[in-house]
């Protein structure tokens, strides 16, 4: 088995704290899984002065990381050409692919990781968010409108020659730092620090809180998951449980993909989880949507979490 599984260390587990979880919006909608930015952000979280990451020679202001139309390249001699679609996005909304989805492809929790993905499938996913058959709460929708089919295919075959790599770290837990979403749908640690109960949630955070809001390309994630949460997954992704098919079935072994079928191995736990409760729920009418309903019909929360943490806990 090639889980890439991190137990969480004594340390952190040895902090106590007594909390009631979180409140969720609804079952099928918990805010865990579909972040929504705090309405002020913490006491401590301004960035000043120059921006600058280990090993990159650049340097950019906060505002400049911000910029959506611009996002900063820190590492341009390690990647080829990059398509202008990625660095500057669509002329008349302003939003570059590399922004949300890091030039690398990697991307952050509220995005998905696009590395090595087959380019077929990057196509259809951008055709089926500009006809609506495929929605997204956030902004893809909006962005496949400004793009072109010519530049939705140079996106697509970029990212698909970016190589995949452990991105996120699995760590099962029962207590997880507290958090706060930011303005770009970022969750982070608390500045305050303090330790709350995991619950029955998925919690994804920076390694570096720093790094990450910079969109450093080298600083991953660390994504907590309740404790039995990937046995579980596996599971369910290898036989079924009695609930649904197996994934291997179309994912293939390890969940690496075939064809058009996406690789989920190593990919963001709660943008699987979101694809998976999007499903249960219809909000998507693209082909692959359809097939997938009933095969996500009977999966309850734990269910979700467990095939979403199984999946991220897999080296792409």
């Amino acid at each position: 088995m090639r889980n890439v599984i991190w137990l969480l260390v004594p340390a952190l587990l040895g902090v106590i704290a007594i909390a009631a979880e979180p409140p969720q919006q609804n079952e099928d909608h918990p805010t865990w899984a579909f972040l929504v930015p705090d309405a002020t952000p913490p006491a401590g979280t301004e960035t000043m002065g120059p921006v600058k990451v280990p090993g990159s020679t650049k340097s950019y202001t906060q505002k400049e990381i911000d910029d959506l139309a611009n996002p900063p390249d820190w590492f341009p001699d390690e990647h080829g050409a990059v398509p202008q679609i990625v660095k500057s996005g669509a002329s008349d909304k302003g939003f570059a692919c590399g922004s949300c989805h890091l030039y690398t492809g990697y991307g952050h929790p509220e995005s998905a990781n696009l590395a090595g993905l087959s380019a077929d499938h990057l196509v259809q996913q951008m055709a089926d968010f500009k006809s609506g058959d495929r929605i997204d709460p956030a902004r893809m929708n909006t962005i496949s409108q400004a793009t072109s089919d010519e530049d939705a295919k140079a996106a697509a075959d970029y990212f698909s020659m970016q190589k995949p790599i452990v991105w996120v770290k699995v760590m099962e837990a029962d207590m997880v730092p507290k958090t706060w979403v930011n303005a770009a749908r970022m969750r982070l640690p608390l500045p305050s620090g303090g330790m709350e109960p995991l619950g029955n949630r998925i919690i994804e955070v920076p390694q570096d809180p720093a790094l990450a809001t910079a969109r450093d390309p080298k600083s991953g994630f660390i994504a907590y998951v309740p404790p039995g949460s990937v046995a579980k997954g596996e599971m369910l992704a290898t036989t079924g449980g009695g609930k649904t098919i197996s994934c291997t079935v179309c994912h293939g072994d390890g969940l690496k993909g075939f064809g058009n079928i996406p690789e989920i191995a190593g990919q963001h736990p709660i943008y699987v989880a979101r694809q998976l409760y999007g499903f249960k729920a219809g909000t998507s009418k693209s082909a692959a949507a359809q097939q997938m309903q009933k095969v996500v019909e009977n999966l309850t929360t734990d269910d979700i979490i467990a095939l979403s943490a199984y999946a991220a806990s897999q080296a792409p």
